[in-house]
């Protein structure tokens, strides 16, 4: 089982917490240098207007857009260095276990749902483009596209790979085994609570960096308390409690959480301006699409092949004034967003998405759909010292 993959490492909660951090330090790091760009622009032009710079569809017109497109790729790539890192020295976990069950990478696999899918989803643009060549504009201009094009296959390949390791690989792993833990329905809900408490007040009040810090801090101190109180323990003994406990004991509850945290994520690309909050739909079904396969297929490889191609080809054939990639790529779309909503949201989550499970399930042969989905994660035996330092060896690789 893919999620029993963590149970060879080291998979205390804390340290899951601690990566998650370290993660999203990387990619501040890595933000850096956008930073520093619009300073210096800041200061030579003066033409900024700071009031805005919470608006992103703003911030993609500061600068050419290849270089905006390294500046909004970079993050990901540091978030995914660091990320490894800490898979490798905090968790003492190999970097293959992280990706899959098998004993080693099947790369093959990856290959052939990324072109798979990206000949598949060019050639329904290039449909579309024939049905309706009024809502293209023909956009390409040789030397920004071979440009765009070294930037886009070295840099996009780390954006989809961060979030895939991050959310079907890390999160996924690491929610998993910590749902076997007898206080995780405890922390579930704390954690429900706290993120609903949080978005109440930020309705309320501009909360500040150091007021949501403070915020979360406090919040989780408190959650630590109760955790070691007689309550706590008096609560986990009751007949409901224990229900509950085993209910989510299952992988479903790792996949749902993944996957909805991966679709809210999205909230802050300028599709979701002009689209408005159903494009949430095709967010949450592609993570939950991706969230399954990775499941099914025991590894992250097709999930990886799938968002690296998703990707990619998109940002080298078609760009929209409302889109998060604005690049130079072959077409431009004019068309109203609106007007395309059942092909663009609901056709790939309840459509083509099933048919790719399907063809797949075909082509690898998965069988135990329930068990994998809705089965109780499996905890592997504790292992002795022998077998912990042979585990840490190989967290050193």
């Amino acid at each position: 089982m893919y999620i029993a993959q963590a149970f060879k490492g080291l998979h205390e909660l804390w340290r899951y917490v601690v990566g998650l951090i370290i993660a999203i330090a990387g990619v501040f790091v890595f933000s850096i240098p956008h930073g520093v760009a619009i300073m210096f622009k800041t200061m030579q032009s003066g033409s900024i207007d700071p009031s805005k710079m919470n608006d992103p569809a703003y911030i993609m017109q500061l600068f050419e857009s290849n270089i905006n497109l390294v500046f909004i790729l970079l993050p990901f790539a540091g978030g995914l260095l660091f990320l490894l890192g800490a898979v490798k020295w905090l968790h003492k976990q190999s970097f293959t276990s992280l990706t899959t069950a098998r004993p080693k990478i099947d790369w093959k696999r990856f290959w052939v749902i990324f072109f798979f899918w990206g000949i598949l989803s060019s050639s329904l643009v290039l449909i579309d483009y024939y049905m309706s060549p009024e809502d293209y504009v023909f956009n390409f201009k040789l030397q920004p596209f071979l440009i765009l094009s070294i930037i886009a296959i070295l840099l996009v390949p780390l954006q989809t790979s961060f979030e895939e390791y991050l959310f079907r690989g890390y999160l996924m792993q690491g929610i998993g085994v910590s749902s076997v833990h007898r206080y995780f329905p405890f922390v579930f809900i704390f954690s429900l609570l706290g993120i609903f408490g949080y978005l109440f007040l930020s309705s309320y009040f501009d909360l500040l960096l150091w007021e949501t810090s403070l915020y979360f801090i406090g919040y989780g101190g408190f959650m630590l308390y109760f955790l070691n109180s007689k309550i706590a323990e008096k609560v986990s003994e009751s007949e409901g409690y224990l229900k509950l406990y085993s209910g989510l004991k299952r992988n479903f509850t790792p996949l749902i959480i993944t996957s909805v945290v991966f679709g809210l994520l999205h909230i802050a690309n300028p599709e979701v301006d002009k689209l408005g909050p159903i494009i949430m739909v095709y967010y949450i079904g592609t993570g939950l699409f991706l969230g399954i396969m990775t499941l099914m297929d025991e590894g992250l490889e097709l999930s990886l092949g799938f968002h690296a191609a998703n990707n990619l080809f998109t940002a080298l054939l078609v760009t929209a004034d409302w889109t998060a990639f604005q690049t130079h790529s072959i077409f431009k779309d004019l068309s109203d967003p609106q007007a395309a909503e059942f092909m663009d949201i609901f056709m790939p989550v309840f459509v083509m998405f099933p048919i790719m499970l399907f063809i797949l399930s075909r082509v690898y042969k998965w069988t135990d759909w329930k068990g994998k989905l809705f089965g109780k994660v499996i905890e592997l035996p504790k292992e002795d010292d022998k077998v912990l330092q042979e585990i840490n060896e190989i967290g050193r690789v």
